[in-house]
């Protein structure tokens, strides 16, 4: 499965610019056990204001927490599948809410199941619901599944991010025109990293390449104080030696609080052998 994760990872950014500016936060390959098993992305809600603009076809009514799964061109949406999404989601339950003892109500999770091509098989075991083109619900105990065939959603702007992971031509090429950007340097990271990997979907490596390369140069593009948001003082000064983190403070200041030995050890040895220069033989210093 690993070859496939670059597609997935790009899924992921895809979903970060999606919801850029709005109260729900995007988390990405979601550990849950003990045993790495990763959950794709989980949408969580941060506050009851309204998502500013449409939301993909079957993502209507957001939850809290909404977990998603998804399956690309390569791979097929199954019955395990979407087991592995109901145990996904107990287990996130029971990690998301204040105690085993007190699991936050079934009425704020969501659970979708996303893929390019229709689950055929899949709909031969089980029934599926029809909800509106592209759309379909499948009712697991208590727990509904809503299933999204990207590949069959309406060529209509909200479903345009849905329609660059398609393999139909016609649908990634209407997706590239009429995907609306949500934060300018991640969607232009996004569309590139989408097009090198369609370029070259079996090398992964290129595609990590590409992104650590693109990914540099977005950062040296950023103001200084965007680029250490969220990195510690302790951080921030890690390889920078005392003397310069001392450049540009009075002396006195330098000295408040520092120890003879401190002070020692942050006067430059430079400065010491030109202040002994100037020392009278008997050690005093010279006269004004």
């Amino acid at each position: 499965m690993s070859e496939l994760r670059p597609l997935h990872r790009l899924f992921a950014l895809s979903w970060i610019d999606f919801f850029q500016g709005t109260a729900v936060r995007v988390e990405t390959e979601m550990d849950l056990s003990l045993k790495q098993q990763f959950l794709d992305i989980v949408l969580i809600r941060k506050g009851p204001e309204p998502i500013p603009w449409r939301l993909p076809d079957g993502f209507e009514d957001l939850g809290a927490h909404n977990l998603l799964t998804f399956k690309s061109f390569q791979e097929a949406l199954d019955g395990w599948s979407l087991l592995e999404l109901v145990g996904h989601y107990v287990n996130y339950r029971k990690q998301s809410s204040p105690s085993f003892g007190n699991l936050l109500p079934e009425s704020d999770y969501r659970l979708y199941a996303v893929c390019v091509r229709f689950p055929h098989n899949l709909a031969q075991q089980v029934p599926l619901t029809s909800v509106r083109p592209g759309v379909y619900e499948l009712r697991v105990v208590t727990v509904v599944i809503r299933i999204i065939v990207a590949s069959q959603l309406p060529q209509e702007e909200q479903n345009a991010l849905l329609h660059l992971f398609t393999s139909r031509d016609e649908l990634v090429r209407y997706g590239q025109a009429h995907y609306q950007p949500h934060s300018t340097e991640m969607s232009t990271v996004l569309l590139q990293l989408f097009k090198t990997y369609r370029e070259d979907p079996d090398m992964p490596d290129t595609l990590k390449e590409f992104a650590r390369k693109t990914i540099k140069e977005l950062l040296a593009s950023m103001p200084p104080e965007e680029r250490m948001e969220g990195i510690s003082l302790e951080e921030r000064m890690e390889g920078i030696s005392l003397e310069k983190r001392m450049e540009g403070i009075p002396g006195k200041e330098r000295a408040k609080g520092l120890s003879a030995d401190d002070l020692a050890e942050s006067v430059p040895i430079e400065t010491l052998e030109a202040a002994l220069k100037k020392l009278k033989p008997n050690g005093s210093p010279p006269k004004p």
